[in-house]
């Protein structure tokens, strides 16, 4: 069967309710609704998080990093932790888990890993990029670029049922020189993509900026959370093993950004934000 066959079937699929995750995804949700309960005390957030190792690792990796911890004390404990970050923060890293927990043990390592640390450095970049440039929530974008690759996580999840899903031709299938993909694919790869973040509960502005992204326009002056995103993307040094529009529309994006921002250039924001992006993407890749 064809990759574009399969996406249809795939797209097909979510558009039924026919969403498959893994039992570890389904964990990640379930503690992302207990999360999310008004009447879950701090001593049983505390208590919840302390059970997930994962979540735990991530919650004190994420506390100490340059962006949350200003004052550079180390915080070893979950407490002090979700006491530094907060909640919204804490609700964030839960559904970024379910999202890395998609492959589940049996995806491609290699891809899923090399997709991962791209999500990782587009999430600390967006946040250096709203906070700087665009005046957007630095937080949401931060949560945004860490799940905007959230499509092709359900994909290798869903290859080994698929065969020919995914190959090693679709990581150079976007080239400069070629036509763009066909767009009925990029549909059905936004529609599975749209269908997981709904199942989550992303907000829908949030999606829609996510999708902005998946499409590719890049606006000039670059303004919204959407805008945020593809730059970021643009200028992950981690790329996608899977090349999306938008790591081609605009790709002079960063020169054309230095002569429109009226203060710092990019380049320079970039250079004094290198630290903050280091530390929290190396905390994200915990």
């Amino acid at each position: 069967m064809e990759k574009s066959a399969i996406l249809s079937a795939l797209a097909a699929e979510v558009e039924q309710g026919r969403l498959i995750f893994p039992t570890s995804t389904h964990a990640a949700i379930k503690i992302k609704e207990k999360l999310e309960d008004p009447d879950c005390s701090l001593d049983a957030v505390i208590r919840l998080i302390q059970a997930e190792p994962l979540l735990s690792t991530k919650v004190v990796a994420i506390a100490n990093s340059a962006v949350f911890n200003r004052s550079g004390k180390k915080i070893t404990d979950v407490r002090s932790a979700v006491t530094l970050i907060g909640m919204r923060t804490v609700r964030n890293l839960a559904i970024v888990i379910a999202v890395q927990q998609l492959t589940g043990s049996q995806g491609r390592s290699a891809q899923a890993d090399q997709l991962w640390q791209h999500s990782a450095y587009v999430a600390a970049l967006a946040q250096v990029i709203a906070r700087r440039v665009t005046r957007k929530d630095p937080e949401t974008a931060l949560f945004a670029g860490m799940i905007h690759e959230i499509s092709w996580f359900y994909l290798l999840a869903r290859e080994k049922y698929f065969p020919g899903l995914i190959d090693d031709s679709m990581a150079s299938s976007w080239n400069a020189d070629e036509d763009l993909e066909d767009e009925s694919e990029l549909d059905c790869e936004i529609t599975i993509g749209t269908a997981i973040l709904n199942a989550l509960s992303v907000p829908q502005p949030v999606i829609g900026d996510i999708v902005y992204l998946w499409r590719g326009y890049l606006a000039f002056p670059p303004d919204t959370l959407g805008d945020t995103l593809l730059i970021a993307n643009q200028l992950a040094p981690v790329k996608s093993p899977f090349v999306l529009p938008s790591n081609l529309a605009g790709a002079d994006a960063a020169a054309n950004l230095d002569l429109l921002t009226d203060e710092e250039t990019l380049s320079e924001i970039l250079k004094d934000s290198a630290a903050e992006v280091r530390s929290l993407t190396e905390a994200l890749c915990v």
